[in-house]
């Protein structure tokens, strides 16, 4: 069974933090997968990561953040425990156009994550959909992001692949001995969930999961994180989804 971890963004239209991380240890969850916005208060979230007997091996840290603190980052994971620093987005104002610009900013991740390296921890990059769609040259940017550093890892975002047109499948097999953790994401049929932005929960939508899971473990993927970008309710999301999961 591999470890499974909630992606702690999911529950972020459902404060408190603490009700959150309680209401995920009741559930069975052992994991979970912090991002940027809650390194405000590192020892508030340390407190209740301990207090609710969760890990947070994986965590989404913003690529400034770690150009221009690289230190703090490093000292902020050690503190909280992570193994695993991923970048997970830019903005569509920072994006490449052409592949040279996708080639640069591959150099630009890896130049931020090598103090990450140098400390020991695993650092990777997390990806949406605009990473699979073509440059004008053809070339696909997560390509060019994974060859600008054959010790960058991915953590494949299987809801994003779908998304962009793309078999998740593929792409787990493609990149194998690259990812360190995978989103487990779904997604709804076409037309419905609206109010959700399109998304489902794990197993409650159109994705493959017989499939996917069979080429995660292939692969030896051993990390899954749990994601849904708007769930109505993120007690209902947190449970099924659990509950999909280790029935996979």
């Amino acid at each position: 069974m591999p470890r499974i971890a909630y992606q702690l963004y999911c529950s972020r239209n459902f404060p408190p933090l603490g009700d959150t991380l309680r209401k995920l240890s009741e559930l069975g969850y052992k994991n979970v997968e912090g991002f940027g916005g809650l390194l405000a208060d590192v020892d508030s979230l340390k407190s209740g990561l301990e207090a609710n007997n969760l890990a947070m091996p994986s965590c989404h840290f913003a690529l400034d953040m770690l150009e221009q603190d690289a230190a703090g980052a490093v000292a902020t994971a050690k503190k909280l425990g992570i193994e695993k620093v991923i970048v997970p987005y830019i903005g569509p104002e920072d994006r490449p156009t052409d592949t040279q610009g996708w080639i640069a900013f591959g150099q630009r991740l890896a130049a931020a994550g090598k103090p990450v390296q140098d400390a020991g921890l695993v650092f990777g990059w997390h990806n949406h959909a605009f990473e699979l769609d073509a440059t004008p040259e053809g070339d696909m940017p997560l390509d060019l992001i994974a060859d600008a550093s054959p010790d960058l890892m991915l953590e494949l975002d299987l809801g994003w692949v779908r998304v962009a047109g793309h078999d998740p499948v593929a792409w787990i097999e493609k990149y194998a001995s690259r990812l360190t953790a995978v989103h487990v994401k779904d997604i709804a049929p076409d037309g419905t969930a609206t109010e959700e932005d399109g998304w489902a929960d794990v197993g409650h939508g159109i994705q493959d999961w017989a499939a996917i899971h069979a080429a995660l473990q292939q692969a030896g993927v051993d990390h899954y994180v749990v994601e849904h970008d708007n769930p109505s309710d993120d007690a209902r999301f947190a449970r099924r989804s659990l509950a999909a999961v280790q029935s996979f």
